[in-house]
């Protein structure tokens, strides 16, 4: 109970409350004003009560760290002291009375809960976090009460103010704290300065002869709080209450998001193009098939005209040549290759055909199209089979498939790994292979793309052996610039037809650059905002409008983070009952998910799908109407592949690409012609790479000896020695696998440069115990570990535990809760044997040899919807290192005093020359390491130093063209030094030293140090005067950088190599290298 009040003073007593004050004057100097004998009315009183009871309470829970002060959490306390409702207006009409001591106003709630959340141990940050679980909206706001007592900087709502504006970290979260005399003292002088208060206002109504009550009652008015006037979510004032059945014209709908709030003029200049729709041009055959199957395509497809490029393919194959189609998504390229396989099984029914396919689902869907065409044959054909022969068909399954079916869908992974080997097993059906249909033939590139050109290679030999010499090859290819060319390499043949004059219909196509607004539309400064966000804006616009839209996110993370957004905005819309018709597709989904999805999708069930370029194939998902693209993809290839999903009906269609903060995104922004004009990218293999030619004479040994005069025209004028070298040859003059290659040298020789999946993740939620997915051994460590958040369709579930053996798999429960998890990790890149080495001209090396990759997880930030850290948390895991090969070179001590002497940050300048060098590499095999700004940009020197090298590491080893990097580095430094002093750019672009698979997004690049760097390993001076006066670059004295060699060892010339000594607490052995 608070303490009663005591009388009002008196003559005598207020003379002597006169006379204390006139003393305390001398000593105090913030003395309290002078005291009223008038009489306190009943109104008044209870003002006082109420305040006493809120100074207590109050003050109580400033002592409970992980509780907000707000209305609803005093309101009980202070009624209990008080035994009367406490009102708004009661303290109103407080804040009235003492303007400056109180705060009393609404904030947002998430906000408070980040402030609230930063204060106390892990478990009351727990309690926090799953309070703000059901917070939907966002921008909810609630009622918050405190005394400020002078000092604004323990106000909550001043730190609030402050985290909206650049958020918060841990060490920053102050909350208020009291000993018993603090709590005490502040009682009594917030009581003392609320009497005060009183009696000055009664004696100011007295002099205006104003009765107090009414005049109180009168004024307070302003001081009600009040929410804030937020404008309805942008964009909702013009969405369709219902979703049309049939939608408005794109062109309408650009027009109506472009006239609501949502739109702030993120179109940028130059960056809205339109395409004219273009009329159907068909074509004619030269030769005629039956009427049975011209009624089967009728029925099956509605189709009664060939366009212009499928008559011309199908005339080409059955001439007998090899073909390749390369036209646009959706131009019915599928009907090429299967109008001749149909023809040819009419002839003779034992023919016999493979269509090759990257993925399981691309095959799965042309089996079906196939299939129903087949169905309206069967009274001429009878029962033909085709079926799947893929990692997922069953064993029992796979005898009565090789021998009964005349047409398999299969992928080049099981033609690798069991057909060819088999070829026992599978020489009749070889036998009678007539055609081979190597489907979206731009998949196979790098050394994927060396892998498969391989493998057609065994294919056709051991056609050959079996005495088939009549099987043709038909692709179809997206838009690339070479597709005839790499046709011939991949298949290893001379004669190919092009087809790529497209005379396919298509509706009028609009493309949008968007660009993410800043975070104040006024202030650049202030840094972009979300693109995600942005994005799931977009999304939530479009589908409300009736446009079936795909989105494709670069990354798995960010495709689970846009669907998440995406349902965000539509709870904030009140159209919470379309959130179920959005669904995500992505790797790590179960087969049965995927199928599901597909399904939903093409009978249009979904209106939207959040997908990674797992989509980016020509998996036919029904009509699709508009495609967001999440920043940037991989490549112009990538975005024009992705644009091409929609529209796929002949009906207008919309493509935006979401511009990000990363610097790649704003080059394209700002240059959005090039997206329209630059040339398609060119494909390449490599034949000579040595480790994967000799894998692959391992495998053909194996099926067939090798006879070098014979096998030359498959593998190369190299095979003779080759295959003295590595192979063991026969007293006849054969050759036959090594053997450590034994017994089955196909299974020793992965073609991918991806995992198996290998960690299930189990839904343990209400004992359900079902696999949502799996993950690869290589991305667990970054997703998976105790107190992470997993996000699977765009849901969240708590990681409680993970094992590593003897099974893999982590154990997880669905929670409601706003925030995510973000790893903390490094990665340590480091040569350790030196297998190659030549000079360069500026006094160092370029060498060849074996790199330890070392990625550490460390830690884990909580993050709230707005990318803030609530929290951060140590993990104490092992490092995952692993060993593959690459290409380094130690930059000159004098190159890093040369930079850090004119304030540029070496680690910027290393970075923007490695990705000006990785561009111009001869193979798309190798990475760099990757600056993080978090390091390079921290505020404090970090104790992690990391060598001046430029490295390039094989993403796997010996298939990455490490050697032949090591090869070409010499040209390629001179190549990359004038791209970089040439180009027109001022900060850097893609066009010189900005990476298109940077990991940290090129965020520390310096084109300028890039220069210095590429001049300095080439000998060439610099032009030190150019670089006088220049504005210093962010994090130049962090100290990251040191030179090469500092802290692992002493290095000395033996020879032609080097000796390393290990100092204590190095990490490479005693060795020469």
């Amino acid at each position: 109970m608070p303490p009663k009040r005591k009388n009002p003073p008196t003559e005598s007593t207020a003379s002597s409350k006169k006379k204390s004050s006139r003393v305390q004057k001398n000593t105090n100097p913030n003395p309290t004003p002078t005291s009223s004998s008038i009489p306190w009315p009943p109104h008044f009183k209870h003002l006082e009560r109420v305040h006493r009871a809120l100074n207590l309470v109050y003050t109580f829970c400033c002592t409970r760290k992980q509780l907000a002060t707000t209305f609803a959490n005093l309101k009980s306390a202070v009624e209990g002291h008080t035994k009367k409702d406490l009102t708004i207006t009661d303290i109103a009409q407080i804040k009235f009375l003492v303007p400056k001591g109180v705060h009393f106003e609404y904030v947002d709630e998430e906000l408070l809960q980040v402030y609230i959340a930063g204060g106390g141990k892990a478990k009351d940050k727990d309690e926090a976090y799953s309070m703000m679980s059901n917070m939907v909206d966002a921008g909810k706001e609630v009622l918050l009460f405190e005394f400020v007592d002078g000092d604004l900087k323990r106000s909550v709502v001043k730190q609030l103010d402050e985290i909206q504006r650049i958020g918060v970290r841990k060490d920053e979260i102050k909350m208020p704290t009291f000993s018993t005399a603090q709590m005490t003292k502040l009682i009594n002088k917030r009581n003392e300065k609320f009497q005060c208060a009183v009696d000055k206002y009664l004696s100011e109504c007295a002099a205006a002869e104003k009765d107090p009550v009414e005049s109180i009652k009168q004024q307070h008015s302003p001081f009600v709080p009040a929410k804030s006037s937020h404008p309805s979510t942008p964009g909702a004032d013009t969405i369709p209450p219902e979703i049309p059945t049939e939608r408005k014209s794109i062109p309408e709908i650009i027009e109506e998001i472009k006239k609501s709030d949502l739109y702030l003029d993120q179109v940028v200049e130059g960056g809205h193009r339109i395409f004219d729709p273009q009329e159907a041009v068909y074509g004619d055959l030269t030769f005629v098939f039956s009427q049975h199957l011209v009624n089967a395509i009728y029925t099956a497809r509605n189709i009664t005209q060939l366009y212009s490029h499928q008559a011309e393919a199908i005339n080409n194959l059955h001439d007998g040549h090899n073909v390749i189609v390369s036209t646009s998504t959706s131009s019915g390229k599928s009907l090429i290759y299967q109008i001749p396989v149909l023809h040819e099984l009419e002839r003779d029914r034992n023919s016999r055909a493979i269509f090759i396919f990257p993925t399981k689902a691309l095959a799965q869907d042309q089996k079906r199209s196939l299939v129903e065409v087949l169905s309206y044959m069967t009274e001429v054909l009878g029962t033909v089979v085709v079926d799947t022969f893929d990692g997922d068909t069953p064993t029992e399954e796979r005898r009565r498939i090789r021998d009964e079916a005349s047409v398999i869908f299969t992928n080049p992974d099981m033609l690798h790994l069991n057909i060819l080997p088999n070829e026992e097993h599978w020489r009749m059906f070889l036998k009678n292979l007539k055609y081979v249909v190597v489907d979206e033939l731009h998949v196979y590139n790098g050394v994927f793309g060396s892998h498969v050109a391989f493998i057609m290679r065994r294919l056709r030999r051991i056609c050959s052996a079996v005495g088939n010499n009549k099987v043709q090859f038909v692709s179809c290819s997206a838009t690339v610039a070479n597709p005839e060319a790499h046709m011939r390499t991949i298949f290893g043949i001379d004669s190919v037809h092009l087809t790529d004059e497209d005379g396919s219909p298509s509706g009028r196509k609009e493309f949008l650059c968007w660009n993410t607004p800043y975070n104040d539309p006024t202030d650049p400064s202030s840094g972009r905002g979300d693109s995600i966000t942005e994005a799931a804006k977009i999304f939530a616009q479009l589908i409300l409008r009736g446009v079936r839209t795909i989105s494709f996110c670069r990354v798995r993370t960010t495709c689970e983070l846009m669907l998440q957004a995406v349902r965000t905005q539509l709870q904030r819309l009140e159209r919470g009952d379309v959130v179920s018709r959005v669904m995500g597709y992505r790797g790590g989904y179960t087969p049965q998910d995927r199928r599901r999805i597909e399904k939903e999708m093409f009978e249009g069930h979904l209106l939207g799908i959040v997908a990674t370029n797992a989509l980016e194939l020509g998996v036919d998902i029904g009509s699709l109407d508009a495609v967001l693209i999440v920043n940037f993809p991989y490549s112009i290839s990538n975005l024009r592949q992705q644009s091409g999903r929609a529209g796929r009906r002949n009906k207008d269609s919309l493509s935006i690409l979401i511009g990000g903060a990363y610097p790649i995104d704003q080059h394209y922004m700002s240059h959005p012609t090039e997206l329209f004009t630059k040339p398609n990218h060119s494909l390449s293999i490599d034949l000579s790479n040595p480790h994967i030619l000799t894998s692959h004479l391992q495998c053909a040994a194996h099926e067939l000896p090798l006879l070098p005069s014979r096998d030359q025209i498959y593998f190369g004028p190299s095979l003779p020695s080759l295959a003295a070298s590595h192979l063991l040859p026969d007293s006849s003059g054969f050759f036959n696998p090594s053997p450590r290659f034994l017994p089955s040298p196909a299974h020793l020789v992965p073609i991918r440069d991806t995992e198996e999946p290998g960690y299930a993740v189990i839904d343990t939620t209400n004992s359900r115990n079902i696999v949502l997915e799996e993950l690869p051994p290589s991305r667990a460590p970054f997703t998976l570990y105790e107190g992470a958040i997993f996000l699977h369709q765009g849901r969240s579930y708590l990681v409680h535990s993970v094992s590593h053996s003897p099974q893999l798999l982590a154990e997880v429960e669905a929670v409601n809760v706003s925030y995510t998890t973000s790893p903390r990790d490094f990665t340590d890149i480091d040569p350790t044997h030196t297998l190659l080495s030549s000079p360069l001209p500026g006094g160092t090396s370029v060498c060849h040899g074996t790199i330890q990759v070392s990625t550490k997880v460390f830690g884990y930030f909580k993050l709230d919807r707005r990318n803030r850290i609530l929290d951060a948390v140590e993990l104490d895991t092992p490092a995952i290192t692993r060993h593959t090969h690459g290409v380094w070179i130690d930059l000159p001590p004098a190159i890093l005093t040369l930079l850090k002497k004119h304030k540029m940050n070496p680690a910027s300048a290393i970075h923007a020359a490695a990705h000006a060098v990785l561009s111009l590499l001869p193979t798309d095999g190798l990475r760099t390491e990757c600056k993080a700004p978090e390091k390079e940009f921290a505020k404090f020197q970090t104790r992690r130093k990391r060598p001046g090298r430029l490295v390039f590491y094989e993403r796997r080893a010996g298939g990455g063209g490490g050697r032949e990097a090591w090869e070409a580095m010499k040209s390629v430094l001179e190549r990359a030094r004038e791209r970089v002093e040439e180009c027109a750019c001022e900060m850097g672009c893609m066009e010189c030293c900005l990476g298109s698979r940077c990991s940290e997004g090129n965020l520390v690049v310096s084109k300028r140090g890039a220069g210095v760097v590429l001049r300095g390993v080439l000998g060439l001076p610099v032009d030190e005067e150019e670089l006088e006066g220049k504005e210093e670059e962010r994090g130049w004295d962090s100290g990251t950088v040191v030179p090469a060699g500092f802290g692992r060892g002493k290095l000395e010339e033996v020879g032609v190599g080097i000796k390393v000594e290990k100092e204590e607490g190095g990490v490479w052995e005693n060795t020469v290298v």
